[in-house]
């Protein structure tokens, strides 16, 4: 099955309403800000998006930018946080070496196979004492033990996560990096419905996980049609936050 890889510019004009809108970015920030050091001056959006987070991410003496990959996420951005956002790949972003006190990299690590080079640039860029907050094991979060999971709980397998908490950790450790605390926060309105996940599995949505072929997506998808209240999405899941500490 082939992996799914969004347009990020022909996705920009209605993400944000497919993503659980205000209230979920309301939740990742607010969790983000619980991590930052108090002293910090200087924060990082890695894959910014919309800016819909990082518009969020007020503190008083914080100063917020953005960077994202794709122009037409920029645009929209722009008018969240303006003037302060630029186009970047995350891998090599135009700063000097201990230039920030906090990256963050919020749904970023599950969608690339190049994670470790994102956090060894996180590093790259963070002053001593500076934090990488990123969200890890995000597919994992999905499951939460409902009817719908149940079903896809067989053929769930976190292996080729490029987001894996064990993953990051170890990247991190190899560029200076310490675990510290870390939390969570509730990824509103992104509660699965049978429906939907049906439509998800058949298109090809689910292959960072989803070892399985045509004939198992077929009896998936029958199963998935089975359940009651197809519509009815089942509980949001919830997002875990880590968070490393640059030597120094």
């Amino acid at each position: 099955m082939a992996k799914t890889v969004l347009d990020y510019d022909a996705e920009a004009a209605h993400y944000d309403r497919t993503r659980g809108g205000v209230p979920r970015a309301s939740a990742a920030a607010e969790a983000v800000l619980r991590l930052v050091p108090p002293g910090a001056r200087t924060l990082l959006d890695l894959a910014c998006g919309t800016g819909l987070v990082t518009g969020r991410l007020t503190r008083p003496g914080l100063r917020v930018y953005g960077a994202d990959a794709a122009h037409a996420m920029l645009r929209v951005a722009d008018d969240r946080v303006p003037g302060r956002v630029v186009r970047a790949d995350a891998r090599r972003l135009p700063l000097p070496d201990a230039s920030l006190d906090a990256v963050g990299a919020i749904w970023l690590l599950h969608l690339v196979p190049f994670s470790a080079e994102i956090v060894a640039e996180a590093a790259r860029v963070l002053r001593p004492g500076g934090v990488l907050i990123a969200t890890v094991d995000k597919d994992a979060a999905h499951d939460v033990g409902s009817d719908i999971d149940e079903i896809l709980r067989p053929y769930r397998s976190v292996a080729a996560a490029s987001d894996r908490a064990d993953l990051i950790t170890r990247y991190a450790a190899a560029h200076g990096l310490e675990p510290a605390p870390g939390t969570r926060f509730t990824g509103y309105g992104q509660g699965a419905t049978p429906r939907d996940t049906e439509r998800k599995l058949r298109a090809g949505y689910f292959t960072s996980w989803f070892p399985g072929g045509p004939a198992a997506v077929e009896s998936l998808a029958g199963a998935l049609a089975d359940l009651p209240d197809q519509d009815r999405p089942r509980d949001d899941p919830r997002y875990r936050l880590a968070c490393f500490v640059r030597r120094g």
